[in-house]
């Protein structure tokens, strides 16, 4: 019969009791089948887990940047969305009353369409509108509001005044509606057909805004006014 003389005890097993053997031995003999992992596995499994890691990281990162850009877009819609309903509302409340500034006499144009007198890079517009909120008059102004049109800078800006007739030296409230504007162009229309110019102390039946923006090209909205009939 074969017997097993292995021993894994680090004190003298002469002469010492049975439990003081097996209370000294720090090991025991392995398992018939039991192994462990060869530093090939390891490195396999490493290899394995950072490709998940990778991947899990590219989802999140994916996710994350979709997130921001449909957020951008959004704001950039109701950007665009605000801006004009503000120009329907200005457009549509058109008044049949002449432009005055700087104290200067009433021109005789009820529309303004010269860039010069509005300091813009491209075409811009200038008329009175009705409907401007002041419930039985209460503040000190009338319910009538010069407002402006212009691109500065890349940015399509509202201007208005507190008074319909703007005095010497008073500076107008100046209001960024769109950004990222290449090209601002006003078409008007006369019953027949669309000019780029208006002039005479006449309403066009309709007004055309063109905006050529750097992610949307050009955006055009076309409103009709109430203007009068040739």
């Amino acid at each position: 019969m074969l017997v097993n003389t292995h021993s894994c005890t680090n004190g003298n097993s002469n002469g010492g009791s049975k439990a003081n053997v097996a209370a000294s031995s720090p090991c025991l003999p392995l398992k018939k089948g039991q192994r462990g992992f060869t530093l090939l596995e390891v490195l396999i499994a490493i290899a394995i887990f950072s490709i998940i890691s990778l991947s899990s990281f590219t989802i999140f990162d994916t996710v994350l940047k979709g997130d921001e850009t449909a957020k951008k877009r959004s704001e950039r819609q109701n950007e665009l969305q605000r801006a004009f309903l503000l120009i329907e509302r200005d457009l549509t409340q058109i008044a049949r009353r002449s432009v005055r500034l700087n104290g200067e006499a009433p021109i005789t144009q009820r529309i303004q369409s010269s860039e010069d007198n509005f300091a813009s890079e491209e075409q811009a517009i200038a008329f009175v509108r009705h409907g401007w909120t002041n419930p039985g008059l209460l503040l000190p102004r009338s319910d009538m509001q010069a407002v402006a049109y212009r691109l500065v800078e890349e940015t399509l800006e509202r201007l208005h005044f507190n008074f319909v007739d703007a005095v010497v030296g008073e500076e107008p409230k100046v209001r960024p509606l769109i950004s990222d504007v290449t090209e601002l162009a006003f078409e008007y229309y006369d019953g027949k057909q669309w000019t780029d110019t208006w002039a005479g102390n006449k309403l066009p039946q309709g007004i055309a805004i063109e905006v050529n923006t750097l992610d949307y090209g050009v955006i055009r909205r076309q409103f009709l006014v109430p203007g009068d009939r040739p």
